[in-house]
């Protein structure tokens, strides 16, 4: 039997957007005492009316009961303030994909959270997790814990150890992970894409290539993939789930450290999330919603 112990009560959770909520509620769900940060007031009630719909909603289709419901929303709290971190555990930073912003967000954490033990993660999909350790003054405790969306549902998680990630904060992460949140864990490299990204993204552009020169429909193309190899989901209708600035931000990451030509995004790509055409949280990518 898996011990499922751990010293890790309370967590904080940056960000309550598609991801940062789902990785709160998980959190919640799982026993722990968790805090969410947005910027702004409007924001934070967004994600948390994201939170109780995602709860509800599971305690009617009977995947967890009404009194868990409830439990689980007692042990949220929101905050707009990261000052009151201070006394977090663990810290789960799932902000926009963009290294500018999370560097930040590192920083003022390393200054706010007071635990000398704290771990400080990143859901990251992309950007090397040693460029945000070394923006604290504590490296050897920050690690990559990425998520996938949704994250209720999904069961996988990339473990991320930089190369000053320290091998107790590896293994405290891993108790927490696979043993509180139930988890199934898989170990990464610190390089750009991990292992899900670095197989998934040239698969989807390779997609948005076929169907921007002509080769095919976005409905031939998706059905092909879903009838004739088994996907769940065709790889365009998964960019938009994704979100098309998510998937061109993560290639442009891959494409940055390895040069590789198929990660590079295509103009399609390109020109729709200039348009703002994101996918589902949008309503418009390839298809409507």
């Amino acid at each position: 039997m898996t011990d499922t112990r751990t010293d890790i009560s309370r967590v904080g959770v940056v960000g309550c957007g598609q991801m940062g909520a789902g990785i709160a509620e998980v959190a919640a769900r799982s026993g722990l005492e968790v805090m969410v940060a947005e910027t702004t007031g409007e924001a934070l009630e967004i994600g948390r009316t994201r939170i109780v719909a995602s709860l509800t909603k599971a305690a009617e289709r009977g995947k967890i009961t009404e009194v868990q419901r409830d439990d689980a929303l007692d042990r949220l709290t929101y905050t707009t303030n990261l000052g009151e971190f201070a006394d977090r555990d663990l810290v789960i930073e799932a902000v926009v994909e963009n290294e500018q912003v999370k560097t930040e967000i590192f920083r003022v954490l390393d200054q706010v959270v007071t635990r000398p033990d704290a771990i400080l993660a990143s859901n990251t999909s992309s950007i090397p997790l040693v460029r945000l350790a070394v923006a604290t003054s504590r490296p050897d405790q920050v690690i990559g814990i990425h998520f996938f969306n949704p994250a209720p549902v999904q069961r996988l998680v990339e473990l991320i150890p930089a190369l000053t990630t320290s091998d107790e904060t590896l293994k405290r992460a891993e108790e927490v992970v696979g043993g509180m949140l139930g988890k199934h864990t898989i170990r990464a490299q610190d390089r750009s894409g991990f292992v899900v990204n670095a197989l998934l993204i040239p698969y989807l552009l390779a997609a948005i290539r076929m169907f921007e020169s002509g080769i095919a429909s976005r409905e031939d193309i998706d059905n092909g993939m879903e009838l004739g190899c088994a996907h769940p989901m065709g790889p365009l209708k998964l960019t938009d789930l994704i979100g098309l600035d998510t998937v061109a931000s993560v290639a442009d990451s891959m494409y940055a450290e390895f040069k590789e030509p198929l990660y590079a995004a295509p103009p399609l790509l390109q020109r729709m999330v200039d348009a703002g055409r994101l996918g589902r949280k949008t309503n418009y990518g390839f298809y409507s919603y």
